[in-house]
């Protein structure tokens, strides 16, 4: 098999927003234009595709539709791969990886700018629709796990509010769609302290005004699964204790990252001490749910079946917490 050579002839569309295909294009000459529209302000968005750049490549491996059009100006020559094609081009080629990466990398970044923003907008005097905004962003952005999370923080402590029914509705969606498991990496610095790991981190130095747009920043960043930063910031507005509800909410954060960074026994520490401080608090049973996950990840099979039960019992059979608890023990009860 080889990629296909396909000439597109000007003012013709090669794909179009929201179009589902495996294929894989590199421009070998002539202009096309990619034309979206930003998330954050619904603008449209033109990039021109540079001779020699790939494109419908994330859409493409991810499975997902189309989130850009893509228009030909100039009459094109474009190499059409499937997805078997492109990957078996790019480990026979390093350059395209290390160019892949920095696209990626830049795309990233991008995101989480336009994340922030949302948050330090006139949505921090608004922190529920600052919250659930959270959720849209990454909801309309196809990042359906982040977007699940920042949709079940939503529904725990605004469980009536102006958004609930559309935020139920999108998280049911999203974790229908997400793809199960986290990235490679994502628990770095697992090895090391939870202190050690702040003070290694250089984007961690500067001074957070412990507020709600404070808290919404440090979701976001959870939510994008930098757990040491995010930390920090829960870290100091429970320091701060300026905010009752805030710190609550900011102390259970702090056990969702120490389990997420694999430091299991202060998780489960953390939480159980949390549990006897709020014997009422919102997420209750999701704090049980990660003594069970570290457990788990202590391989203590045993206690996480144990805390994996109670929550059984305690929650509605339509809960999150009660599906994905349903979903932890049948893992485990089918690894042993």
């Amino acid at each position: 098999m080889s990629p296909k050579a396909t000439n597109y002839k000007a003012n013709s569309v090669i794909f179009f927003q929201g179009d589902q295909s495996e294929r894989v294009f590199i421009l070998k000459g002539g202009k096309v234009l990619l034309k979206s529209n930003d998330i954050e302000t619904n603008e449209e968005i033109k990039e021109m595709i540079q001779t020699g750049e790939f494109f419908g490549v994330k859409s493409s491996l991810g499975k997902y539709p189309r989130d850009e059009t893509a228009l030909v100006l100039q009459d094109a020559d474009v190499l059409v791969f499937t997805v078997a094609e492109f990957e078996q081009l790019v480990l026979a080629n390093t350059r395209i990886i290390m160019k892949m990466l920095r696209v990626f990398s830049n795309q990233l970044r991008r995101i989480h700018n336009k994340v922030q923003n949302v948050v330090q907008k006139g949505d921090i005097t608004n922190p529920e629709t600052g919250l659930y905004k959270i959720g849209e962003y990454y909801y309309n952005n196809r990042q359906y796990r982040q977007a699940s999370y920042a949709f079940s923080r939503y529904l725990t402590y605004y469980p009536s509010g102006v958004h609930a029914s559309q935020a139920n509705m999108k998280l049911q969606d999203s974790e229908q769609n997400a793809i199960s498991g986290r990235p490679a990496g994502s628990g770095r610095g697992a090895s090391a302290s939870i202190s050690q790991d702040l003070s290694r981190d250089p984007n961690t130095s500067g001074e957070v005004a412990p507020s709600s747009g404070a808290y919404y920043e440090a979701v976001g960043l959870l939510s994008q699964e930098k757990y040491v930063e995010a930390y920090k910031i829960f870290q100091k507005i429970v320091s701060t204790g300026s905010d009752p509800e805030n710190v609550a909410k900011s102390e259970f954060e702090m056990g969702r990252c120490m389990v997420m960074l694999k430091k299991f026994d202060d998780a489960i520490r953390h939480f159980t001490g949390l549990i006897q401080k709020y014997p009422k608090h919102p997420d209750l049973k999701e704090a049980l749910f990660y003594i069970g996950k570290a457990y788990e990840g202590k391989q203590d099979i045993t206690w996480a079946k144990s805390f994996y039960e109670k929550i059984l019992n305690m929650a509605d059979e339509d809960e999150p917490v009660a599906m994905k608890t349903r979903k932890a023990l049948r893992a485990l009860e089918g690894g042993q």
